[in-house]
């Protein structure tokens, strides 16, 4: 019967399709913060979390994470990476041509280079997800969320100098259960939102159990196409993820997972930031008036396939435990932007013939202590490889209607080879006062051909990096529920090619020392608090940068940054109806040592002259001084259900987008809110939802470059209703 009833399951859980992905704003950007479960009496019951690679308190470990449970995503309508930026204290969700860019205290990337992995490292079920267009991961049917705060420099290792998020999606369980969920949002100019989400799991035999999840995502367009007609800006996502579950003993447990990801949008569709657009200067440019506007003459385009594969063994050998982790990825990316916001045309970069394609191979083995004592510790071995390959035809006619144009194709080939071995242990020194060392070593190369216009500029070139990174953390619990811990931590990105280069030259690796102490307690039984403190010498950081001249972007080192700054997190279960939880983050993030920086100072008459300018003292890029976030649950029962009210206020200080600190966006404060109905067994959920209630206009990218400056707008205010079953 319990196969049968599983066998349902999958066609009703399922038959939506599959999974929701990225548009402009998060797409329900965390209605209410997310927060640990209330248990009856009021307290705070704990998270447990593998932030160290194996199971742990989320309040035992050195280290400062964040960790967002799956019931508490879906019950505060967080639906993607993007959105926790509102409630995980520094952590900063960036874009570039539609892709995200996650900042963690001042640190991450802006690169959308293929083959240049981002310095803020995502991981799905322990497997590296290396590639920029892929890493915006919609969080559907998660068991938890955790954001790791500093360089991961040892067990996770792979280019994680400025944090870590980890995601974890639970295994097949061999009880059937399912679940079915819609909702449907309204938005400006008439346009709506649409996300299904299915998930059904249960045993296939004594050994073998079986899972799938889908969601089917779609936001249609709202920002008004002034050229054509019309309106752009929409995003139509797919989504199947499916896992298998073999447990021939108790000792043995192997899970084999496949998941398909297929998205097409416009979401990377620009307008010029104050009408600064070259295409001014030309009789019959047509210029927006307001934001959520676009007059681009080639449309925009942002559509990507991917295909995952991924293994997980695990077996328990006494003393020991060996675990293995492997991933395969395949992606294929078609992209296409105009370079000056206009309808005029002065230059367009695609990436369409045939596309940008990325395939990557990841094996990880780790041999882990498993009986109690003193002395706990882990030891591992990892391989990564990955083959890139694109096709980016640049068109360029800076002279305008009448004057010639020139049509460029950059047909680049990168690859990846590394190999690390890494170890960590933790020793209880005497009762209550714990030590962790641990250290990497990482050997890597990169490999670059660049073909243009069919002409190899200068054959293969390669260049090999090798780091040894370490951590040490000593912890003291100088009470029951409260403990003081102080940490010391590298970390390291290694050099890499920008794949729109026509020179054989990398840029330098970057290097980060980190300093932090910290205080996790539970002074009551209905309160929580997490407070860190730290200070970063960050040096030869890798920055992108639109080029001087032509319509691609350039990779630089910054010689040095300084970064300090904390966080505290607050989680008050007040009563058994109301839960209040609020965190705040001071970020310090300057450039320290930035001489020649790349730079653009605006025309009178449209377009922006390059300069190269020196931009040491100035704050870095996505990275505001501060930020904080308060919001609440509130829930009581009511005949044969409960009723809930929850609420999320965001407030961030002045952002910059440029290195010289000319183009901001000014401070800013977005609200969310939800109400819902819940039956008393739980099975049935009914929600009145509400994202950026005040319409606020915020800026959620500007962009330089020698031909505009442009920018795209963050999703205006939506509301909408919801309703989810549980089978």
């Amino acid at each position: 019967m319990k196969r049968l009833r599983f066998c349902a399951l999958l066609l009703a859980g399922v038959s939506p399709a599959a999974v929701h992905a990225q548009d402009g704003t998060p797409s329900n950007p965390a209605e209410t913060a997310p927060q640990e479960q209330a248990t009856s009496s009021g307290g705070l019951e704990d998270i447990v979390v593998t932030a160290t690679r194996r199971e742990e308190r989320l309040q035992d470990i050195p280290v400062a994470v964040t960790a967002v449970t799956g019931d508490s995503i879906a019950t505060a309508g967080i639906q993607d990476i993007r959105s926790l930026t509102q409630v995980v204290p520094g952590f900063f969700g960036g874009k570039n041509i539609g892709l995200f860019l996650p900042v963690i205290r001042g640190v991450g990337s802006s690169s959308v280079s293929a083959a240049d992995e981002a310095n803020v490292a995502t991981y799905i079920d322990g497997v590296y997800q290396p590639d920029p267009f892929s890493t915006y991961v919609d969080l559907a049917e998660v068991e938890r969320v955790e954001v790791l705060r500093g360089p991961q420099g040892t067990v996770f290792g792979r280019n994680a100098t400025g944090g870590l998020i980890n995601i974890i999606t639970p295994d097949p369980s061999f009880d059937a259960r399912g679940s079915l969920s819609g909702r449907l949002g309204f938005l400006r100019n008439n346009s709506m939102d649409y996300d299904i989400r299915g998930y059904a799991t249960g045993g296939l035999s004594d050994t073998l159990a079986m899972d799938i999840s889908g969601v089917y995502r779609k936001t249609e367009d709202y920002i008004l196409d002034l050229v054509r007609g019309g309106k752009l800006g929409g995003i139509e996502v797919v989504n199947v993820r499916s896992k298998l579950l073999w447990q021939p003993s108790d000792s043995a447990r192997i899970v084999l997972t496949g998941e398909i990801t297929d998205q097409n949008s416009t979401t990377n569709a620009t307008q010029p930031l104050n009408d600064n657009t070259a295409g001014r200067r030309f009789a019959g440019v047509i210029l927006p008036t307001g934001p959520w506007q676009t007059s681009v003459d080639s449309l925009p385009q942002l559509d990507f396939r991917r295909y995952n594969l991924a293994l997980r063994t695990k077996f328990e050998l006494g003393a020991v435990n060996l675990e293995t982790t492997s991933g395969y990825m395949h992606n294929k990316t078609l992209q296409s932007t105009d370079s000056d916001a206009s309808n005029i045309l002065l230059g367009i970069v695609s990436a369409t013939e045939p596309d940008i394609t990325t395939e990557s191979f990841s094996q990880e083995i780790r041999l882990l202590s498993a009986n109690p004592g003193r002395f706990q510790w882990l030891l591992g071995a990892y391989g990564f490889w990955l083959d890139a390959s694109a096709g980016i035809r640049i068109i360029s006619r800076p002279g305008g209607p009448g004057t010639t144009q020139t049509s460029t194709l950059l047909s680049p080939e990168l690859a990846t080879e590394s190999y690390s071995g890494f170890g960590e242990g933790t020793y209880e020194i005497v009762d209550k006062l714990f030590l962790t060392g641990g250290l990497r070593y990482t050997w890597e190369k990169r490999k670059f051909t660049q073909v243009v216009n069919g002409n190899n500029l200068f054959g293969e070139t390669s260049q090999s990096f090798d780091r040894v990174t370490y951590r040490i953390a000593l912890r003291y619990e100088f009470a029951d529920d409260a403990n003081v811990y102080a940490s010391y931590g590298t970390g390291y990105k290694s050099g890499v090619y920008n794949y729109t280069s026509t020179t054989p030259t990398a840029v330098a690796p970057e290097t980060i020392d980190s300093f932090e102490v910290g205080i996790k307690a539970d002074p009551l039984s209905w309160l929580r608090t997490n407070l860190s403190l730290y200070y970063y010498d960050y040096q030869n950081l890798q920055v992108l940068a639109r080029a001087p001249t032509g319509n691609t972007f350039i990779l630089q080192n910054a010689a040095s940054a300084e970064v300090y700054g904390g966080e505290l997190e607050v989680t008050a279960a007040v009563t058994d109806d109301l839960t209040i939880r609020a965190s705040g983050a001071f970020t310090h993030a300057d450039y320290k040592d930035f001489p020649l920086a790349q730079g653009f100072i605006p025309l009178p008459t449209g377009g922006n002259t390059p300069v190269s300018e020196d931009a040491s003292g100035n704050q870095m890029t996505r990275s505001p001084r501060t930020s904080f976030n308060l919001g609440f649950n509130w829930g009581r029962d009511i005949g044969s259900g409960r009723i809930g009210v929850s609420g999320n206020f965001y407030h961030s200080s002045r952002v910059y987008f440029d290195f010289a600190n000319r183009f901001s966006q000014k401070p800013y404060s977005l609200l969310s809110g939800e109400l819902s109905w819940t039956a008393s067994n739980e099975n049935l959920r009914f929600t009145l939802w509400a994202t950026n209630l005040t319409n606020e206009r915020v800026f959620r990218e500007i962009r330089n470059g020698p031909l505009t400056t442009d920018v795209t707008y963050e999703t205006p205010r939506r509301v909408g209703v919801g309703a989810s079953v549980k089978f």
